[in-house]
């Protein structure tokens, strides 16, 4: 009946079924046969379809048992796609490398993004993802807003692609949907780097106000190397910088072991306070043995009588 209004909609599920967009996020991807695709959130298998006809190898999300019943009917006779009914929040990962193409509920956004770019363990090749404006403008920022975010983007190059209109969606959004465009960042780090830089962050994020050489307790050496000012307040540092710092903080970029600016600066990083095995990244909970004799050390020669000032 035209001038109803719209069922509620509390899941924030919009399915997207512009086909000209999906085949621009397809092509986009990099999806391709031999590929390893999931459209988590598959909803109606538009995106699916879409990624079907690339020739790649295509995991079909979806939690509502309707939805993936009719999905299953659907893609029935399609070698490529296979179908699971589960939780994007909860299926297995692979530990291949995968791509995502996906435009899940918008009310998920942020549980999707901790589950592919949280923990350093999942090997994500690519993604390519339709949230809502609001979420992309974040995620999408130059300056990350808190530690979580800045873990994110100094290990992935996030690109606000486009926006995209309502009228690309079934039912239509109240505001404007975006496509982000996630890569990893072409210098890697190490699981060593990975466990500095996050005890770094948590550490700077505590007093996002602060001078960045103030709330990292030191290491301005570091901290210019990196292109930081070490005067400039924690929260006016990008994505980029964190990322240029995470890789100075590499043990295979710094001096062997544990000496040297990069670990002098980790180890003086309070480890914060603990977290549930949902919430921490099982190779970034730590902190390394090299850090911790740092420690010791330094302990020992401050209890030692001093012969000058």
């Amino acid at each position: 009946m035209a001038g109803r209004p719209l069922a509620p909609n509390p899941a924030g599920a919009h399915f997207l079924r512009d086909r000209r967009l999906i085949a621009r996020l397809a092509q986009a991807s990099g999806a391709r046969t031999g590929r390893l695709v999931f459209d988590l959130g598959a909803g109606s298998g538009a995106i699916t379809a879409g990624l079907a006809a690339t020739g790649a190898r295509v995991i079909a999300v979806e939690r509502d048992p309707k939805l993936a019943a009719r999905l299953r009917r659907r893609f029935d006779c399609a070698p490529n796609v296979r179908v699971v009914e589960a939780d994007l929040r909860a299926i297995a990962l692979p530990r291949r490398d995968f791509l995502v193409v996906a435009s899940p509920p918008f009310s998920l956004t942020t549980a999707l993004c901790r589950r592919l770019l949280g923990d350093p363990v999942v090997p994500l090749a690519g993604a390519e993802l339709i949230v809502q404006w609001g979420a992309a403008r974040w995620l999408a920022a130059q300056r990350p807003r808190d530690a979580e975010t800045a873990w994110w983007c100094a290990r992935y190059e996030i690109h606000l692609a486009r926006v995209i209109s309502p009228a690309s969606f079934a039912p239509p959004p109240r505001v404007d949907a975006a496509w982000l465009s996630v890569r990893p960042r072409p210098v890697p780090i190490s699981a060593r780097g990975q466990r500095r830089l996050r005890a770094i962050l948590q550490a700077a994020y505590r007093r996002p106000a602060a001078r960045t050489d103030i709330a990292l307790d030191g290491g301005k050496r570091l901290l210019l190397r990196a292109g930081l000012d070490p005067a400039a307040p924690v929260a006016d540092v990008t994505a980029e910088q964190w990322h240029r710092l995470a890789v100075l903080l590499d043990g295979r970029n710094c001096a062997s072991g544990a000496a040297g600016p990069a670990a002098d600066l980790a180890a003086r990083q309070p480890s914060g306070p603990a977290q549930s095995r949902s919430q921490r990244p099982s190779s970034v909970s730590n902190a390394p043995s090299s850090s911790r004799s740092l420690i010791v050390s330094r302990k020992r020669a401050a209890s030692a009588p001093s012969t000058s000032r």
